[in-house]
């Protein structure tokens, strides 16, 4: 394994032009309001974890179209109604799930809440329970195995839509449980989970809910265009495959990934930031990493954003290290 491009200066002075639509905010007000016509209908039901210190909630909350999207929230034993605790609200990279009850509870173990959003039609590399399908009348339509361009020729189908979305009713869910504190919450994940922390932290604003915090960690979905020029590794390398069969598609397939891309989103957030990114990543090259840190808060004056680097790792990114350094910053966060 080999740095995979740019040098760490270079990468430091990594500013790239971005592509955005023009009626980049205007898609994403109407997407929003589209889907706050429904009722998030978020329910709680504690379940049995086998886990002494812990206490378990099934959630269940209304995404985008309708669909009931799925989620644990996990807390120290014994929390009751009116605690407030402080939440963590963390999204699964590609290919997971919640995954099982008992597996990721990190953040409750810390004394906090942690809310951990399905993503639909995910899942084939951890399993679970009552996975959350991509039910959505658009799902079906024509694309490379994998979601990378399912619904690709226009912004409104693309699958990501449909994601985007389930992370800010996360949001809303995790604010209407009576053991959390609505106004201290907090996004992370890593690889995908990293792109949907950027898109959460993007998108909240939007619909009144201010972040103490955005920590993606090797993220995903950010700079399209250079990660598939770089890199044939998949997920990104699922466009590539698509676009080498429908090669008519390449201008329709830009435009609708501009609309997601983690840098244009990035732009408009306004919570304190914690990055990662790995110099040796074949699956998310730091140099889009890079380019969605710089960008973020640019729109909003942000100023408080740090980026941890790994110098001699992959896609795994810190790992471990990036892990207590999270704890830390979270807690700062959260103090």
């Amino acid at each position: 394994m080999a740095l995979v491009e740019l040098d760490l200066d270079a990468l430091q002075e990594y500013r790239p032009e971005v592509a955005e639509p023009a009626d980049f905010d205007a898609f994403w007000d109407e997407t929003l309001a589209t889907v706050d016509r429904l009722d998030l209908d978020p329910t709680f039901t504690p379940i049995d974890n086998h886990l002494a210190l812990i206490d378990s909630y099934d959630v269940v909350f209304t995404g985008w179209g309708g669909t009931r999207v799925r989620a644990w929230l996990h807390v120290p034993a014994g929390t009751q109604p009116g605690a407030g605790l402080p939440c963590v609200v963390q999204f699964q990279g590609y290919s997971g799930s919640r995954g099982l009850p008992y597996a990721d509870t990190v953040y409750a173990q810390a004394g906090w809440a942690h809310l951990i959003m399905d993503t639909r039609g995910q899942g084939w590399s951890t399993g679970g329970v009552d996975p959350t399908p991509d039910d959505a009348p658009e799902a079906g339509i024509h694309h490379s195995p994998g979601f990378m361009t399912a619904g690709i020729a226009d912004p409104h189908t693309y699958y990501y839509r449909r994601v985007y979305v389930d992370t800010v009713r996360a949001l809303q869910t995790a604010a209407t449980s009576p053991l959390v504190d609505p106004g201290r919450l907090l996004v992370t994940g890593a690889s995908q989970g990293g792109g949907l922390s950027i898109a959460a932290a993007g998108l909240a604003p939007r619909v009144g809910i201010r972040l103490l915090g955005s920590a993606p960690d090797v993220p995903f979905l950010c700079h399209f265009r250079r990660a598939v020029a770089l890199t044939d590794a998949h997920p990104y390398g699922e466009i590539t495959q698509f676009l080498a069969g429908w090669r008519d598609q390449v201008p329709a397939a830009e435009r609708t990934l501009s609309y997601f891309d983690g840098v244009n989103l990035a732009r408009r957030a306004d919570a304190p930031t914690l990055f990662s990114a790995a110099l040796m990543d074949p699956v998310c090259p730091p140099s889009t990493v890079f380019a969605a840190y710089h960008a973020y808060a640019e729109r909003t004056g942000q100023t408080d954003k740090h980026i941890a680097v790994y110098s001699h790792n992959g896609h795994e990114g810190g790992g471990p290290y990036q892990l207590g350094a999270r704890l830390a910053w979270i807690a700062d966060r959260f103090a």
